[in-house]
């Protein structure tokens, strides 16, 4: 055989390797959103341990994937809501290193979704010592995924989440937008749309809290100009 044949051989393996890998991960982001999007609660809770059982295989096939760790520790991580306390901190452990392991293969896995996913579970989960949750490194997982992808859906509605969840409703309001407006990658294109409605329902959202307070504040400012005593007339 010939050198150069040899090596057409060669890179076409690889091609069609790639090719079946970018299959499988297509075909468990639509069953993972499917699942998140589509079912009853009853329903996802049979269904993401088959899901994970499927990736976790997948992984085996391809171990140095690390858009496959991304995906089951998405899946563990929505898992959890399904599970009792102590299963469900384990699941989010093993979820947070799972994305840790992505990382160190790739920083840029999942063009920054997988920062997303580590940052929104730093500032969801209950901090030390009942989990590992901390407000500080949540911001900087979730900052470091917007320098990857200023423009991603998922890096700006969840910096907007944790904005929100902190009481900085103006920034909020400003990534949210940016989520709301941003074009939905072909490779996850499902979640995507439906992760931008929920920026829009977000705004919102966001909107009636401003409004709320604006009106506290006029209601505040009335109140005491009411109570201030007059000065009659001598």
């Amino acid at each position: 055989m010939k050198k150069t044949t040899f090596v057409a051989l060669i890179l076409l393996s690889c091609q069609c390797f790639a090719d079946n890998l970018k299959s499988s991960l297509v075909s468990v982001e639509s069953e993972w959103a499917s699942i998140y999007y589509k079912m009853p609660n009853q329903k996802q809770k049979q269904a993401y341990p088959q899901l994970l059982d499927k990736a976790t295989k997948l992984s085996k096939q391809y171990p140095t994937s690390p858009e496959l760790l991304f995906w089951q520790a998405v899946i563990k991580a929505t898992y959890a809501d399904h599970q009792d306390a102590i299963t469900a901190l384990q699941s989010i452990h093993e979820a947070r290193d799972l994305l840790i392991k992505a990382l160190k293969i790739n920083p840029n896995t999942m063009n920054g979704s997988a920062y997303v996913t580590l940052g929104t579970l730093y500032y969801m989960v209950p901090k030390w010592p009942i989990a590992f949750g901390d407000n500080a490194k949540a911001k900087e997982l979730l900052e470091t995924a917007l320098k990857i992808n200023p423009n991603g859906i998922d890096a700006n509605y969840y910096y907007a989440d944790y904005l929100f969840a902190n009481d900085e409703i103006n920034r909020a309001e400003i990534y949210y937008k940016k989520a709301a407006s941003a074009s939905t990658q072909a490779d996850q294109s499902y979640s995507d749309i439906r992760l931008k409605e929920e920026a829009k329902i977000a705004l919102i959202k966001t909107q009636k809290q401003k409004n709320s307070r604006s009106n506290d504040l006029l209601s505040f400012f009335s109140s005491s100009s009411a109570s201030k005593p007059t000065l009659s007339k001598q």
